[in-house]
């Protein structure tokens, strides 16, 4: 990483508010170059808190664009962070609105040139793409990473049609705990305890709503951008990581956009900046590729990245089984154009007699954190243990085999009972026996007509089912073995169907698992600078005298046919800022089942945060608490928030339960 100190441009930076037609003012902070001429504009526009949660992330990239001759503005969304109003839910009609007054905002002031572009990662990639897709004027371009186009198949609530049990839980959990933290008087000065009033009297519970549409209706429609890709104004730069489970976007992108106005890149990274040195790399010289898009669809320089290729995408070679890789070797490769000449579908059938599926509830334990940023325990273990509770297929590698897009499953299915899901897993199996998850694809089998509609199955039928896997690129080598992996439940990803203990029969006469199979040709060419950020922010992690607990601990009570899976998201913990703030946070994830009982499923999550300026005497606290279960006929969710303010055994000033029973109409 190389860190940059001197620019082609001195900058300045201030904070500001964004005042919107209904006087809401947005919270803001503006990195500009020192120069009388005026420039294009970027913006970064999010929940997370800019003067705390994302400040280290914000100062590695804002002062570098702003060194490079553009404004670079940091807005945070209403109702979050310093902002006025009231918090919504995630992408609402308010949020997308606000954005677009923004965009306009920006390219109004004297310092700006008119011209916008927009970027961000997860959250802010999503609303880069949905703002795109209203085409505000000022709008250029956007570079969008780690984001997805279909909010309902490919986001954090369902796969496949199923509930996403891992993140639907725990991310409804994570952003109870957010939007329930506190203004800084720092910032906004003596008013921020009746702004946190007011704010926490709105709160409600994401997961109330997300369960309450368990099927693709226009409440997902809502924000998707697949929906009318036409839509969409900007010239696109669209982002993944193979690690990312938001990956397929990038491939569906540069399928649908106008190949004048979009390119795809798509590394070997988990859910993060391709710059920032997590694992698994190689990271990139990322700032610079977007440099590169800017300075053509902004300033109108000839940067050569429409000479790219339509979609760059890395190849990686085989490994062993890990939960954590810092480099994954491998090469790239360009398409020039998507889908890909030079990608051919090659056909395995499968053979066997017919296989009775009824994996135990456990199922999907050593399946990996779903969102991998990084850290030790993110990616998938060794998948033995996971393929004896599944039925596998295998076939030979005899010539080095690459497989680059979305693998597909066809299965010819027998079942007993009305609901139930299928789960398929691509492993490459070694000569000694060890088994790397490459990738993996759900189907509610409800949902086999389309996510639109629930349609039980008809007990006793027999019906060929097709679904995809996520994209990959990986490389199988000669000598191994690439295993399918069949299974009928998936915990804690994919909550359970009241009947899924019953599982399936398996007929392989007619069943098939089509593999993409690129030529075996590397593009040379295709080469990144070295990572290069601004200066950091200086924020101190004091080390704590707490015995670090596991980031993944699976406990099993053998006697009672009980797992548990612990999480730890170790999204932070304890930091100092340069400003004096205290930041303090704790979350731990739990997730139950028993082997044998699809309703005794049940998630749990627990968050305390904790933000002290000892130099204010300002000390407050959010603690949460998010529990779901389930029975035959209702999903039953409590959740839980205190709010203190005078540090420990300080004053509660704010106190909600709720409790609420969802039908399950589809899941």
């Amino acid at each position: 990483m190389r860190i940059r100190t001197s620019f082609p441009y001195e900058t300045t930076h201030e904070d500001l508010r964004v005042r919107l037609p209904d006087g809401t003012r947005l919270y803001a902070r503006v990195w500009r170059p020192l120069t009388e001429e005026p420039v294009p504009a970027l913006l970064e526009y999010l929940p997370y808190r800019l003067t705390d949660w994302t400040a280290p992330r914000d100062a590695q990239r804002h002062p570098w664009y702003a060194g490079h001759g553009y404004a670079s503005l940091r807005v945070d969304v209403r109702g979050h962070g310093n902002s006025e109003g009231a918090p919504g839910d995630e992408y609402d009609a308010q949020e997308l609105a606000d954005g677009v007054e923004v965009v306009n905002w920006l390219a109004a002031q004297p310092w700006c040139d008119g011209k916008v572009g927009m970027f961000g990662i997860s959250w802010g990639g999503f609303n880069s793409l949905q703002l795109a897709a209203l085409a505000p004027e000022p709008l250029k371009a956007v570079v969008t990473v780690c984001s997805t186009d279909d909010r309902y198949d490919n986001d954090v609530h369902y796969m496949g049609g199923s509930v996403l049990a891992v993140d639907m839980h725990a991310w409804a959990a994570t952003m109870l705990a957010f939007v329930s933290r506190p203004p800084d008087p720092l910032f906004v000065g003596e008013e921020w305890r009746d702004m946190w009033l007011k704010r926490l009297e709105t709160v409600d519970p994401f997961i109330h709503t997300w369960l309450a549409h368990q099927t693709r209706d226009d409440y997902w429609r809502r924000g998707s951008v697949c929906e009318d890709y036409d839509a969409i104004g900007a010239a696109v730069l669209a982002v993944g990581g193979w690690h990312d489970p938001y990956r397929d976007t990038v491939l569906r992108l540069v399928e649908h956009l106008p190949a004048d106005r979009v390119r795809g890149l798509i590394g070997p990274w988990s859910h993060q900046y391709p710059d920032r040195g997590l694992p698994p790399g190689p990271a990139i010289g990322f700032l610079q590729e977007t440099l590169r898009w800017w300075d053509h669809w902004l300033k109108g320089k000839d940067t050569g990245v429409m000479a790219d290729p339509l979609l760059r995408a890395y190849v990686s070679d085989s490994h062993p089984p890990a939960t954590v890789y810092d480099t994954l070797p491998g090469r790239w490769v360009g398409e020039p154009a998507w889908p890909s000449p030079h990608v051919k579908t090659t056909t395995y059938g499968l053979r066997g007699a017919p296989a009775i599926v009824r994996s135990p509830m456990q199922t999907g334990v050593d399946a990996g954190r779903f969102f991998p940023f990084g850290n030790d325990a993110d990616l998938p273990p060794d998948q033995r243990d996971e393929d004896a509770r599944s039925a596998c297929f295998e076939f030979e590698v005899p010539d080095e085999t690459w497989v680059l897009g979305r693998p597909k499953v066809r299965l010819r299915l027998a079942s007993e009972v009305a609901r139930g899901q299928v789960i398929a897993r691509l492993c490459d199996v070694a000569p000694d026996g060890s088994s790397t998850l490459v990738t993996r694809g759900v189907l509610n089998l409800s949902a086999r007509y389309g996510r639109e509609r629930a349609v039980p199955w008809t007990p006793g039928a027999v019906e060929d089912v097709t679904f995809e896997l996520n994209g990959i690129g990986y490389a199988f080598p000669a000598g191994h073995r690439i295993r399918l992996a069949v299974s009928s439940a998936y915990w804690p990803w994919i909550w359970p169907q009241p009947e899924s203990a019953a599982g399936f029969t398996l007929d392989p006469e007619g069943s098939a698992l089509e593999l993409p199979v690129r030529e075996r040709e590397s593009t040379d060419e295709i080469r990144f600078g070295e990572p290069e950020q601004a200066e950091p922010l200086g924020v101190n992690y004091p080390a704590t005298l707490d015995e670090p607990r596991p980031e993944r601990l699976v406990v099993r009570d053998v006697a009672k046919g009980e797992w548990r899976l612990e999480v730890d998201p170790r999204y932070g913990g304890t930091r100092v800022y340069p400003d004096g703030l205290e930041f303090t946070e704790d979350a731990l994830e739990t997730y139950t089942i028993d082997e044998t009982d699809p309703l005794s499923a049940r998630t749990r999550s627990d968050w305390s945060i904790r933000l002290h300026r000892p130099e204010l005497a300002w000390d407050t606290t959010v603690r949460t608490r998010s529990e779901i279960s389930c029975d035959g006929e209702d999903f039953v969710t409590s959740n839980e928030v205190i709010c203190t303010e005078g540090g420990e055994g300080g004053e509660v000033i704010f106190h909600r339960t709720w409790e609420k029973r969802v039908p399950r109409t589809a899941s």
